[in-house]
């Protein structure tokens, strides 16, 4: 018979020592329970059920399982149901596996609690779409619920083919109309970096809540489209849309200011989030605090940070970083002994911003200090971002040879292409060849490097005017297909990001701002300006190399905040490549010729150039 099949089998469910469970001594959480008694009452004893659901551990599970097949209402399709939608207690999705299969007639409740399995397990996504599958080839209709599992599953492993497939389905089987279903399958794209198709599926809702417009927004800022994602803000607020943003709409938000250097966007943004009362939510305070400092206003970081009620550790990280990445070293460690005497515990990530503190104001002292402290008085352990602080601690610093021994012998992980690449860079800033192709052999050893390892071996090779070396790696990067990243600046001018890169001719204004430019320049060279060749890589004469650096995407961003600015405004910038020495030299005459603050935001942190002088104090 298919009980007494079904008992046979249900030992290979159950663990060593099963046989005990079977036995009546076993159970004696459950002597006369209604488990016991429903076999000479009614099959449907609605008490069953409450006990599976309350059920909080696999050993209590296994026992209830053993219960069910002693009493033959494994079957039940309630009982089945609730026992496997408890199934998942198991780390092992084998089991709940098993059990599905153990069903005679799974209806569509048992297969989503399988599907729901599926999608919160470590399971490759297939599984659950092979599942999701076989309810159409026994004539059961998956619902909202079966998509939503797969589509989970989907979007966990980044499964754009097989979440194409659902889509695929969802339309024909009528759940386009579902907005909430509709709304994961924006997630699923988004995760996928399918924009295109995210945006069409927001398109085809019929009704659009604020958590499908938050969908969209994180789909355009984390794939590159920050300026569309700020558009969305505004186009929110119309009335026809029925929507408006909310907390999450405004976190959001802020991290593309942040990475953009938004400024004023950031500030509307504040704005409104004192409008809303959301100020009283301190992940919004301390996105706020990492805003303004990404996008270079310090004093408005610590505004916000000062009238914080119970900072907690992220917003001391998030002040501590903020200090160091524009230059004020000294205050951040400052912030940070401030914080151990008010009795917050620093984490990881206020190491990786009081190290990086150290690193960019040259307190190599310091910065081993707190490396130790971190250690042996806190017992953290270090990761790769703390072990590349203290790289770029001793890199900056000149000490190039002790940062290489210190990778080979001290590190406590393997060191990854980011430590290497940080080394190299200070072999570029010192000129030091050899070891500079030392290190390119390690990230060769990795299969990691990229165009940016190279350009930064051209500059070593450059430095010291060593030509053939560099035309050796120029034929290399032309053979291998290697493509150097044009250097991007980005400025904020009413809400709108202007973008510039090298030679730029986009923009709608370029004959103003070429006229501009040649006009600083001329201005700058009055003032004692002299172009620093050895930031240009090519074998050209003098004249051709003052040409080429004239037009770096720094300096037409600059032009272009002069043009379109009043006189005495701040002109900032966010640059994705680290500054050259030519145009930090260019922003500092500017500064004081022009009497403007020039800030720059560099791969790596910020300059603020005033009065002829950068923050940096031309160190790094």
């Amino acid at each position: 018979m298919a009980l007494s099949r079904l008992h046979s089998k249900s030992s290979a469910l159950l663990p060593p020592n099963s046989h005990l469970l079977l036995s009546p001594p076993s159970f004696s959480l459950f002597h006369n329970s209604p488990i016991q008694q429903t076999h000479q009452t009614h099959l449907k004893n609605s008490s069953i059920p409450l006990i599976i659901k309350s059920c909080s551990s696999k050993t209590h599970l296994l026992q209830i399982h053993a219960q069910l097949l002693r009493a033959s209402l494994f079957q039940d399709p309630s009982l089945s149901y609730a026992f496997l939608s408890r199934a998942p207690l198991h780390d092992n999705i084998d089991y709940p596996r098993h059990v599905f299969e153990q069903i005679e007639n799974p209806n569509v409740y048992h297969y989503n609690s399988m599907l729901k399995s599926y999608s919160q397990s470590s399971m490759p996504s297939e599984r659950a779409v092979f599942l999701y599958r076989d309810m159409y080839r026994c004539g059961i209709l998956p619902n909202a619920f079966s998509c939503s599992f797969v589509l989970k599953t989907c979007t966990k492993f980044s499964s754009i083919s097989c979440g194409k497939q659902v889509h695929a389905k969802i339309l024909r089987d009528g759940h386009h109309s579902d907005s909430l279903l509709l709304t994961s399958l924006m997630g699923l794209y988004a995760v996928c970096g399918d924009t295109g198709d995210a945006t069409r599926v927001f398109a085809e809702m019929p009704e659009r809540d604020t958590v499908a417009w938050n969908v969209l927004i994180s789909c355009y800022t984390n794939n590159h489209r920050g300026k569309d994602a700020m558009k969305l803000f505004d186009v929110m607020q119309e009335p026809c849309h029925g929507s408006e943003p909310d907390d999450v709409t405004c976190l959001l938000l802020l991290q593309v200011c942040a990475h953009l250097g938004a400024l004023n966007f950031g500030e509307r943004i504040h704005e409104y989030i004192r409008d809303k009362d959301y100020s009283g939510a301190l992940n919004l305070r301390n996105s706020l605090i990492a805003m303004y400092s990404r996008c270079g206003s310090v004093d408005k970081a610590y505004s916000v940070f000062c009238n914080t009620q119970d900072k907690n550790v992220v917003t001391w990280s998030a002040m501590i970083s903020g200090l160091a990445m524009n230059g004020y070293g000294k205050d951040a460690i400052e912030a940070f002994l401030e914080m151990r005497r008010v009795g917050v515990a620093p984490d990881e990530q206020t190491f990786t911003g009081v190290l990086s503190a150290c690193s960019h104001s040259r307190l190599v002292d310091d910065g081993l200090k707190f490396f130790n402290m971190m250690k042996y008085d806190y017992g953290l352990v270090p990761n790769v971002c703390h072990y590349g602080c203290i790289v770029d601690l001793l890199s900056r610093a000149g000490l190039l040879d002790g940062a290489y021994q210190f990778i080979v012998s001290e590190m406590g992980v393997e060191p990854d292409a980011t430590i290497w690449r940080t080394l190299l860079g200070a072999c570029r800033i010192y000129g030091h060849v050899e070891l500079g192709e030392r290190v390119i052999g390690h990230l060769i050893e990795l299969k990691a490097q990229q165009a940016g390892d190279y350009v930064l071996l051209l500059n070593i090779y450059a430095s010291v005017g060593n030509w053939d070396k560099v035309a050796d790696v120029r034929r290399l990067m032309k053979d291998k297909g290697i493509q150097t990243t044009p250097g991007c600046s980005t400025m904020e001018l009413k809400g709108e990001v202007h973008e510039f890169i090298v030679d730029d001719d986009s923009h709608p204004r370029k004959a103003e701002i070429y006229k501009m430019l040649d006009e600083i320049s001329q201005q700058l060279k009055i003032a004692g300006y002299v172009a620093n060749m050895s930031s240009e890589l090519h074998n050209m004469d003098v004249e051709e190399k003052e040409s080429a650096l004239s037009f770096h995407s720094e300096k037409l961003a600059i032009a272009f905040g002069i043009l379109a600015t009043p006189p005495g405004t701040s002109v900032r910038i966010a640059n994705n490549l680290r500054i050259c020495v030519d145009c930090h030299t260019f922003a500092k005459v500017l500064s004081s010729v022009y009497n403007r603050l020039i800030i720059i935001r560099d791969r790596s942190r910020f300059h603020h150039f005033r009065d002829g002088h950068c923050s940096c104090n031309d160190y790094w």
